[in-house]
């Protein structure tokens, strides 16, 4: 399953790619996408544990940065 996020707060495009690299470790995630110019992030994962990935992909996110915030598309 394909899920498409609004990503707000990355200072620059080194940001967006780390984070992407550690949204690609999360158990669960198939493949991450961060676009930093359209501020659009594509996550590809099991639908049947959306809400348990999701969880884990929003603690990296306040982890490698703080002042990132998603909204689902």
């Amino acid at each position: 399953m394909k899920c498409d996020f609004r990503i707000k707060g990355l200072d620059c495009a080194n940001c967006a790619a780390e984070l992407e690299r550690a949204i690609n470790k999360v158990k669960g995630v198939d493949k991450a996408t961060i676009s930093f110019m359209s501020e659009k992030m594509t996550i590809e994962l099991d639908e049947d544990k959306k809400d348990s990935i999701m969880k884990d992909v929003e603690k990296v996110i306040k982890k490698e940065e703080p002042d990132v915030t998603i909204k689902e598309v």
